[in-house]
Protein backbone atom coordinates (compact mmCIF):
# COMPACT_ATOMS: atom_id res chain seq x y z
CA UNK A 1 0.00 0.00 0.00
CA UNK A 2 0.99 3.62 -0.41
CA UNK A 3 -0.22 6.83 1.12
CA UNK A 4 -1.76 7.15 4.55
CA UNK A 5 -2.41 3.42 5.06
CA UNK A 6 0.53 1.02 5.12
CA UNK A 7 0.78 -2.73 4.68
CA UNK A 8 -0.69 -5.17 2.17
CA UNK A 9 -4.13 -6.13 0.91
CA UNK A 10 -5.54 -8.60 -1.56
CA UNK A 11 -6.34 -6.63 -4.76
CA UNK A 12 -10.00 -7.51 -4.31
CA UNK A 13 -10.05 -5.37 -1.18
CA UNK A 14 -9.21 -2.06 -2.83
CA UNK A 15 -12.60 -0.66 -1.76
CA UNK A 16 -11.78 -1.58 1.84
CA UNK A 17 -8.38 0.10 1.56
CA UNK A 18 -9.99 3.25 0.17
CA UNK A 19 -12.43 3.23 3.05
CA UNK A 20 -9.53 2.99 5.51
CA UNK A 21 -7.80 5.91 3.78
CA UNK A 22 -10.99 7.94 4.09
CA UNK A 23 -11.13 7.25 7.82
CA UNK A 24 -7.59 8.60 8.21
CA UNK A 25 -8.35 11.63 6.04
CA UNK A 26 -11.37 12.40 8.21
CA UNK A 27 -9.31 12.07 11.41
CA UNK A 28 -5.50 12.30 11.05
CA UNK A 29 -5.12 11.16 14.67
CA UNK A 30 -6.90 7.87 13.85
CA UNK A 31 -4.39 5.07 14.52
CA UNK A 32 -5.25 1.43 13.92
CA UNK A 33 -4.11 -2.00 12.83
CA UNK A 34 -6.37 -4.34 10.88
CA UNK A 35 -5.80 -7.88 9.62
CA UNK A 36 -7.87 -10.66 8.12
CA UNK A 37 -7.46 -14.21 6.85
CA UNK A 38 -9.81 -15.89 4.37
CA UNK A 39 -9.66 -19.64 4.00
CA UNK A 40 -6.44 -19.65 5.99
CA UNK A 41 -4.68 -17.14 3.70
CA UNK A 42 -3.75 -13.60 4.75
CA UNK A 43 -5.84 -11.12 2.75
CA UNK A 44 -5.41 -7.91 4.75
CA UNK A 45 -2.58 -6.63 6.97
CA UNK A 46 -2.62 -2.85 7.38
CA UNK A 47 -1.86 -0.08 9.83
CA UNK A 48 -2.08 3.71 9.91
CA UNK A 49 -1.85 6.81 12.08
CA UNK A 50 0.69 8.45 14.38
CA UNK A 51 0.21 6.18 17.38
CA UNK A 52 0.49 2.63 15.98
CA UNK A 53 2.94 0.90 13.67
CA UNK A 54 3.34 -2.55 12.20
CA UNK A 55 5.03 -3.96 15.30
CA UNK A 56 2.98 -2.14 17.95
CA UNK A 57 1.22 -4.08 20.70
CA UNK A 58 -1.82 -2.87 22.62
CA UNK A 59 -4.14 -3.92 25.42
CA UNK A 60 -7.50 -4.59 23.68
CA UNK A 61 -9.61 -4.75 26.87
CA UNK A 62 -12.34 -7.38 26.51
CA UNK A 63 -11.05 -8.64 23.17
CA UNK A 64 -8.75 -10.47 25.61
CA UNK A 65 -11.70 -12.78 26.37
CA UNK A 66 -11.22 -14.55 23.05
CA UNK A 67 -8.28 -16.32 24.72
CA UNK A 68 -10.70 -17.75 27.28
CA UNK A 69 -13.15 -19.08 24.73
CA UNK A 70 -10.43 -20.74 22.66
CA UNK A 71 -8.79 -22.25 25.75
CA UNK A 72 -12.14 -23.79 26.67
CA UNK A 73 -12.46 -24.99 23.08
CA UNK A 74 -9.11 -26.78 23.24
CA UNK A 75 -10.15 -28.54 26.46
CA UNK A 76 -13.37 -29.66 24.76
CA UNK A 77 -11.40 -30.82 21.72
CA UNK A 78 -9.16 -32.95 23.93
CA UNK A 79 -12.09 -34.53 25.74
CA UNK A 80 -11.21 -32.86 29.03
CA UNK A 81 -14.23 -30.58 29.48
CA UNK A 82 -17.96 -31.34 29.30
CA UNK A 83 -20.05 -28.19 29.05
CA UNK A 84 -23.03 -29.87 30.72
CA UNK A 85 -21.11 -31.16 33.73
CA UNK A 86 -21.56 -29.34 37.05
CA UNK A 87 -18.77 -26.87 37.72
CA UNK A 88 -18.32 -28.51 41.13
CA UNK A 89 -17.33 -31.76 39.42
CA UNK A 90 -14.00 -30.22 38.40
CA UNK A 91 -13.89 -27.45 41.02
CA UNK A 92 -15.44 -28.81 44.25
CA UNK A 93 -15.20 -25.54 46.22
CA UNK A 94 -17.58 -23.92 43.73
CA UNK A 95 -20.53 -25.86 45.19
CA UNK A 96 -20.76 -23.47 48.15
CA UNK A 97 -23.96 -21.46 48.71
CA UNK A 98 -26.24 -23.47 46.48
CA UNK A 99 -24.06 -23.53 43.37
CA UNK A 100 -23.67 -27.32 43.28
CA UNK A 101 -25.89 -27.69 40.19
CA UNK A 102 -24.51 -24.80 38.13
CA UNK A 103 -23.16 -26.24 34.89
CA UNK A 104 -19.99 -25.22 33.11
CA UNK A 105 -22.20 -24.14 30.21
CA UNK A 106 -24.10 -21.72 32.46
CA UNK A 107 -20.90 -20.43 34.04
CA UNK A 108 -19.27 -19.71 30.68
CA UNK A 109 -22.31 -17.96 29.19
CA UNK A 110 -22.63 -15.32 31.93
CA UNK A 111 -25.60 -17.01 33.64
CA UNK A 112 -24.04 -17.89 37.00
CA UNK A 113 -24.82 -14.61 38.78
CA UNK A 114 -21.19 -13.96 39.71
CA UNK A 115 -20.18 -10.71 37.98
CA UNK A 116 -18.70 -9.84 41.37
CA UNK A 117 -17.84 -11.65 44.58
CA UNK A 118 -19.29 -10.86 47.99
CA UNK A 119 -17.65 -8.77 49.35
CA UNK A 120 -16.30 -7.24 46.16
CA UNK A 121 -12.95 -8.35 44.78
CA UNK A 122 -10.05 -5.92 44.69
CA UNK A 123 -7.71 -5.57 41.72
CA UNK A 124 -5.04 -7.40 43.70
CA UNK A 125 -7.42 -10.35 44.00
CA UNK A 126 -8.49 -10.21 40.37
CA UNK A 127 -4.85 -10.14 39.24
CA UNK A 128 -4.10 -13.48 40.89
CA UNK A 129 -4.33 -16.98 39.47
CA UNK A 130 -6.16 -18.36 42.50
CA UNK A 131 -7.46 -15.81 45.02
CA UNK A 132 -10.13 -14.25 42.80
CA UNK A 133 -11.46 -17.68 41.84
CA UNK A 134 -11.50 -18.85 45.46
CA UNK A 135 -13.46 -15.76 46.54
CA UNK A 136 -15.99 -16.23 43.74
CA UNK A 137 -16.41 -19.92 44.61
CA UNK A 138 -17.24 -18.90 48.18
CA UNK A 139 -19.84 -16.29 47.11
CA UNK A 140 -23.61 -16.45 46.79
CA UNK A 141 -24.80 -15.63 43.26
CA UNK A 142 -26.44 -12.25 42.71
CA UNK A 143 -29.28 -13.97 40.81
CA UNK A 144 -30.41 -17.58 40.66
CA UNK A 145 -28.07 -19.25 38.15
CA UNK A 146 -29.81 -19.86 34.88
CA UNK A 147 -32.67 -17.45 35.58
CA UNK A 148 -30.97 -14.59 33.71
CA UNK A 149 -27.64 -13.57 32.25
CA UNK A 150 -25.42 -10.56 32.80
CA UNK A 151 -21.97 -9.72 31.53
CA UNK A 152 -19.27 -11.01 33.89
CA UNK A 153 -16.94 -8.37 32.50
CA UNK A 154 -14.04 -8.88 34.90
CA UNK A 155 -14.77 -12.11 36.75
CA UNK A 156 -15.29 -14.43 33.78
CA UNK A 157 -11.52 -14.96 33.52
CA UNK A 158 -11.21 -15.87 37.19
CA UNK A 159 -14.15 -18.25 36.87
CA UNK A 160 -12.73 -19.90 33.76
CA UNK A 161 -9.44 -20.03 35.66
CA UNK A 162 -11.03 -22.08 38.42
CA UNK A 163 -12.37 -24.57 35.89
CA UNK A 164 -9.13 -24.80 33.92
CA UNK A 165 -7.04 -25.26 37.05
CA UNK A 166 -9.41 -27.94 38.29
CA UNK A 167 -9.00 -29.87 35.03
CA UNK A 168 -5.33 -29.28 34.20
CA UNK A 169 -3.63 -28.08 37.37
CA UNK A 170 -2.49 -25.01 35.40
CA UNK A 171 -3.70 -21.44 35.27
CA UNK A 172 -5.59 -20.18 32.23
CA UNK A 173 -2.61 -18.00 31.41
CA UNK A 174 -0.16 -20.91 31.55
CA UNK A 175 -2.41 -23.27 29.58
CA UNK A 176 -3.03 -20.70 26.85
CA UNK A 177 0.67 -19.89 26.62
CA UNK A 178 1.86 -23.50 26.54
CA UNK A 179 -0.83 -25.03 24.34
CA UNK A 180 -1.95 -22.22 22.03
CA UNK A 181 0.14 -19.04 21.90
CA UNK A 182 3.68 -20.43 21.96
CA UNK A 183 3.05 -23.28 19.48
CA UNK A 184 1.38 -20.83 17.09
CA UNK A 185 4.00 -18.13 17.64
CA UNK A 186 1.46 -15.30 17.65
CA UNK A 187 1.36 -11.88 19.29
CA UNK A 188 -1.51 -12.51 21.68
CA UNK A 189 0.06 -12.53 25.13
CA UNK A 190 -1.42 -13.15 28.57
CA UNK A 191 1.37 -11.41 30.41
CA UNK A 192 3.74 -9.45 28.19
CA UNK A 193 7.35 -10.72 28.29
CA UNK A 194 9.95 -8.11 29.23
CA UNK A 195 11.57 -8.54 25.82
CA UNK A 196 8.42 -7.14 24.18
CA UNK A 197 7.78 -4.16 26.48
CA UNK A 198 9.22 -1.62 24.03
CA UNK A 199 6.51 -2.52 21.51
CA UNK A 200 3.61 -1.66 23.83
CA UNK A 201 1.65 1.47 22.96
CA UNK A 202 -0.75 3.12 25.41
CA UNK A 203 -4.51 3.07 25.09
CA UNK A 204 -5.54 6.70 24.57
CA UNK A 205 -8.69 8.10 26.19
CA UNK A 206 -11.83 8.47 24.14
CA UNK A 207 -12.99 12.01 23.42
CA UNK A 208 -16.61 12.61 24.29
CA UNK A 209 -18.44 14.86 21.82
CA UNK A 210 -20.04 17.88 23.47
CA UNK A 211 -23.50 16.75 22.38
CA UNK A 212 -23.08 13.10 23.40
CA UNK A 213 -24.91 11.40 26.24
CA UNK A 214 -22.82 10.40 29.25
CA UNK A 215 -23.27 6.69 28.62
CA UNK A 216 -25.12 4.13 26.56
CA UNK A 217 -25.58 2.02 29.69
CA UNK A 218 -28.89 1.96 31.52
CA UNK A 219 -27.44 1.13 34.95
CA UNK A 220 -28.93 -1.78 36.86
CA UNK A 221 -28.39 -2.72 40.52
CA UNK A 222 -25.53 -4.95 39.32
CA UNK A 223 -23.66 -2.49 37.08
CA UNK A 224 -21.53 -0.72 39.65
CA UNK A 225 -20.82 -3.97 41.49
CA UNK A 226 -19.49 -5.62 38.33
CA UNK A 227 -17.21 -2.83 37.15
CA UNK A 228 -15.97 -1.22 40.37
CA UNK A 229 -13.54 -3.50 42.21
CA UNK A 230 -12.95 -2.76 45.87
CA UNK A 231 -10.02 -0.62 46.92
CA UNK A 232 -7.74 1.52 44.76
CA UNK A 233 -8.64 1.92 41.11
CA UNK A 234 -6.44 0.54 38.33
CA UNK A 235 -6.16 1.43 34.65
CA UNK A 236 -6.49 -2.06 33.17
CA UNK A 237 -5.16 -0.96 29.79
CA UNK A 238 -2.14 1.04 30.85
CA UNK A 239 -1.05 0.02 34.34
CA UNK A 240 2.01 -2.28 34.14
CA UNK A 241 0.58 -4.43 36.96
CA UNK A 242 -2.30 -5.28 34.65
CA UNK A 243 -0.54 -6.04 31.36
CA UNK A 244 2.48 -7.77 32.88
CA UNK A 245 0.04 -10.13 34.59
CA UNK A 246 -2.24 -10.39 31.57
CA UNK A 247 -5.75 -10.74 32.96
CA UNK A 248 -7.62 -12.80 30.34
CA UNK A 249 -10.75 -10.68 30.72
CA UNK A 250 -9.20 -7.29 30.06
CA UNK A 251 -5.42 -7.06 29.70
CA UNK A 252 -3.93 -9.33 27.09
CA UNK A 253 -1.42 -7.58 24.82
CA UNK A 254 -1.95 -8.07 21.09
CA UNK A 255 -1.59 -6.82 17.58
CA UNK A 256 -4.29 -7.14 14.92
CA UNK A 257 -2.34 -9.69 12.91
CA UNK A 258 -2.01 -11.90 15.99
CA UNK A 259 -5.73 -11.70 16.73
CA UNK A 260 -6.71 -12.65 13.19
CA UNK A 261 -4.11 -15.42 13.03
CA UNK A 262 -5.24 -16.79 16.41
CA UNK A 263 -8.73 -17.38 15.06
CA UNK A 264 -7.47 -18.64 11.71
CA UNK A 265 -5.14 -21.18 13.33
CA UNK A 266 -7.73 -22.46 15.79
CA UNK A 267 -10.96 -22.32 13.76
CA UNK A 268 -10.33 -22.33 10.00
CA UNK A 269 -6.75 -23.54 9.60
CA UNK A 270 -3.94 -21.36 8.29
CA UNK A 271 -1.13 -21.70 5.75
CA UNK A 272 -2.28 -25.18 4.80
CA UNK A 273 -2.19 -26.48 8.39
CA UNK A 274 -5.38 -27.97 9.86
CA UNK A 275 -7.05 -25.98 12.65
CA UNK A 276 -6.56 -26.85 16.31
CA UNK A 277 -10.31 -27.28 16.76
CA UNK A 278 -12.65 -29.60 14.90
CA UNK A 279 -15.84 -28.32 13.31
CA UNK A 280 -17.84 -29.94 16.11
CA UNK A 281 -15.89 -28.12 18.82
CA UNK A 282 -16.16 -24.84 16.91
CA UNK A 283 -19.92 -25.35 16.70
CA UNK A 284 -20.13 -25.94 20.46
CA UNK A 285 -18.20 -22.86 21.55
CA UNK A 286 -19.78 -20.61 18.92
CA UNK A 287 -23.36 -21.73 19.48
CA UNK A 288 -25.62 -19.06 20.93
CA UNK A 289 -26.43 -19.80 24.59
CA UNK A 290 -28.29 -16.64 25.64
CA UNK A 291 -29.89 -13.65 23.98
CA UNK A 292 -31.93 -10.85 25.46
CA UNK A 293 -31.68 -8.40 28.33
CA UNK A 294 -28.29 -8.19 30.05
CA UNK A 295 -28.75 -7.78 33.81
CA UNK A 296 -25.35 -6.09 34.25
CA UNK A 297 -25.18 -3.82 31.21
CA UNK A 298 -28.88 -2.96 31.22
CA UNK A 299 -28.95 -3.47 27.47
CA UNK A 300 -31.44 -5.45 25.35
CA UNK A 301 -30.61 -7.96 22.62
CA UNK A 302 -27.16 -8.93 23.89
CA UNK A 303 -26.00 -12.43 22.96
CA UNK A 304 -23.26 -14.86 24.01
CA UNK A 305 -21.93 -18.22 23.02
CA UNK A 306 -19.42 -19.96 25.28
CA UNK A 307 -17.66 -16.83 26.59
CA UNK A 308 -17.77 -15.27 23.10
CA UNK A 309 -20.13 -12.57 21.92
CA UNK A 310 -22.53 -13.37 19.11
CA UNK A 311 -23.52 -10.82 16.46
CA UNK A 312 -26.22 -8.42 17.61
CA UNK A 313 -27.54 -5.00 16.55
CA UNK A 314 -24.58 -2.63 16.46
CA UNK A 315 -22.16 -5.56 16.65
CA UNK A 316 -23.14 -7.27 13.41
CA UNK A 317 -19.68 -8.56 12.49
CA UNK A 318 -20.78 -11.79 10.80
CA UNK A 319 -23.39 -14.43 10.18
CA UNK A 320 -25.35 -16.77 12.41
CA UNK A 321 -22.35 -18.95 13.33
CA UNK A 322 -19.85 -16.09 13.74
CA UNK A 323 -18.38 -15.36 17.15
CA UNK A 324 -15.73 -13.20 18.76
CA UNK A 325 -15.43 -10.34 21.22
CA UNK A 326 -15.11 -6.58 21.19
CA UNK A 327 -13.37 -4.33 23.69
CA UNK A 328 -14.50 -1.27 25.61
CA UNK A 329 -11.97 0.98 23.86
CA UNK A 330 -12.75 -0.01 20.27
CA UNK A 331 -10.84 -3.21 19.42
CA UNK A 332 -12.48 -6.27 17.84
CA UNK A 333 -11.59 -9.84 16.92
CA UNK A 334 -13.96 -12.40 15.40
CA UNK A 335 -14.33 -15.36 13.08
CA UNK A 336 -17.09 -16.68 10.85
CA UNK A 337 -16.73 -20.45 10.35
CA UNK A 338 -19.18 -20.36 7.46
CA UNK A 339 -17.13 -17.91 5.38
CA UNK A 340 -13.71 -18.91 6.70
CA UNK A 341 -12.86 -15.29 7.53
CA UNK A 342 -11.02 -14.35 10.71
CA UNK A 343 -10.53 -10.70 11.64
CA UNK A 344 -8.52 -8.59 14.09
CA UNK A 345 -8.53 -4.84 14.76
CA UNK A 346 -6.81 -2.61 17.30
CA UNK A 347 -7.20 1.14 17.69
CA UNK A 348 -5.22 3.60 19.81
CA UNK A 349 -8.16 5.91 20.51
CA UNK A 350 -11.57 4.37 20.06
CA UNK A 351 -14.64 6.44 19.21
CA UNK A 352 -17.17 7.51 21.81
CA UNK A 353 -19.06 5.89 23.54
CA UNK A 354 -16.92 2.74 23.43
CA UNK A 355 -17.32 -0.86 22.44
CA UNK A 356 -16.29 -2.12 19.02
CA UNK A 357 -15.31 0.67 16.64
CA UNK A 358 -18.17 0.82 14.09
CA UNK A 359 -15.54 1.26 11.36
CA UNK A 360 -14.08 -2.12 12.28
CA UNK A 361 -17.46 -3.83 12.50
CA UNK A 362 -18.30 -2.64 8.99
CA UNK A 363 -15.04 -3.98 7.55
CA UNK A 364 -15.43 -7.34 9.29
CA UNK A 365 -19.00 -7.68 8.01
CA UNK A 366 -18.20 -6.59 4.45
CA UNK A 367 -15.15 -8.78 3.79
CA UNK A 368 -17.12 -11.89 2.79
CA UNK A 369 -19.28 -10.29 0.07
CA UNK A 370 -16.33 -8.28 -1.27
CA UNK A 371 -14.17 -11.41 -1.46
CA UNK A 372 -17.02 -13.37 -2.98
CA UNK A 373 -17.11 -15.84 -0.10
CA UNK A 374 -20.53 -17.31 0.64
CA UNK A 375 -21.69 -18.95 3.83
Amino acid sequence: MSGSVHGWADPRLERVVERLRTHVADDPDHSFQVAAFAGGELVLDAWAGPHLGEQSLMVPYSVSKNTLGLTVGLLIERGLLDLDAPVAEVWPAFAAHGKQNVTIRQLLSHQAGLPQATPALSWDELLDDHVGAERLAASTPLWHPGSAFGYHGLTIANLVGGVVHGITGRSVRAYFEDEIRAPLGIDVHLGLPHSEHARLQPVLPMIRPVSAAASTFAPTPFTALAFQPAGPALDAGNDPRSWTYGHPSVSATVDARGLARLFAATVTGVDGVAPLLSADTVAQIGQQQVRGYDEVLGQPNRAHGIVFQKPSPGLDFGGARAFGHDGAMGALACVDPDTGISFGYTVARGPWPGGADPRAVAVARDLAPILGVSS
